[in-house]
């Protein structure tokens, strides 16, 4: 009787190291992390509650005491209020991975073949798809009140909101790496810093008669330039100076929260 040989494979080999490869492990970590969203789509929109209950009593008292038409706020309070969704959203998604490093979920992915920096770019990008997704509800909403678009500008605006909100969102994950099982230090310091950035970046009241230390601040805020930024480009003013600025302040916090978040999960346990 002949007895067939099998030949050796090369998943055989004990010293076959699989290489990860950065683009498709983020394209598959940005897939995995959306499906729990396309699901349950109600909870991108659920997250809008905050938002719009700024819109619905804090812009009325815009326009009482400023005296200004009703577009013309509209036009000042609401791409403030776009900066605010991704602001109290990205800034807070870190919790849902602390949440899976405390059940042993996240420990797993750091054991499998694939990129460590994917596990935090996949992430950050995916924050990029409710951001949209929001921002065309909120402006959706604001429209039969005499919110004034642009289109070309609300583009570019939501664009750069994107583009914020990776960074933010990847200092958030780096947030939550460092803090670990303690949730109580997460939401401290997260709540300890957004606040003061949300105040100091005029999205709720004009800085311009505030007093000039907090004038002073809010010119090393980077979410008071994506703030003006905004105002300019839903305004039609493409072209504006502060959209420069916006954008160079975007880019900076996403280089910086990118290379800090990778960093930060490459030396993960």
């Amino acid at each position: 009787m002949s007895t067939q040989i099998r030949q050796p494979v090369a998943s055989d080999r004990p010293d076959t190291v699989v290489r990860p490869n950065v683009a498709r492990d983020t394209w598959n970590v940005l897939t995995r992390e959306l499906r729990p969203t396309l699901r349950d789509p109600f909870t991108v929109i659920f997250s809008l509650v905050q938002p719009l209950v700024f819109l619905g009593l804090f812009a009325p008292l815009l326009v009482g005491q400023s005296g200004a038409p009703v577009s013309e706020t509209l036009r000042w309070f609401v791409p403030g209020v776009l900066v605010m969704i991704v602001l109290f959203g990205t800034g807070a998604t870190g919790s849902n991975l602390q949440y899976e490093m405390m059940t042993g979920s996240h420990e797993r992915t750091l054991v499998a073949p694939i990129s460590r920096a994917s596990l935090l770019v996949g992430r950050a990008l995916k924050e990029t798809v409710p951001i949209v997704v929001q921002a065309i509800i909120i402006v959706l909403i604001a429209l039969p009140f005499g919110f004034p678009v642009n289109v070309a500008g609300m583009v570019v605006g939501i664009l750069l909101l994107a583009v914020f909100g990776v960074g933010l969102g990847s200092l958030s994950y780096t947030l939550a790496i460092k803090t670990k099982d303690r949730e109580w230090l997460f939401w401290g310091v997260q709540q300890t810093l957004i606040f003061p950035l949300l105040i100091l970046s005029g999205v709720l009241l004009p800085l311009d008669d505030g007093p000039a230390w907090m004038r002073a601040v809010a010119t090393v805020n980077p979410i008071n330039w994506v703030v003006q930024a905004e105002r300019a480009l839903f305004a039609g003013d493409l072209g504006a100076p502060v959209v420069l600025w916006g954008w160079v302040a975007a880019v900076l916090l996403a280089a910086v929260g990118l290379a800090v978040g990778v960093r930060a999960m490459r030396r993960s346990d």
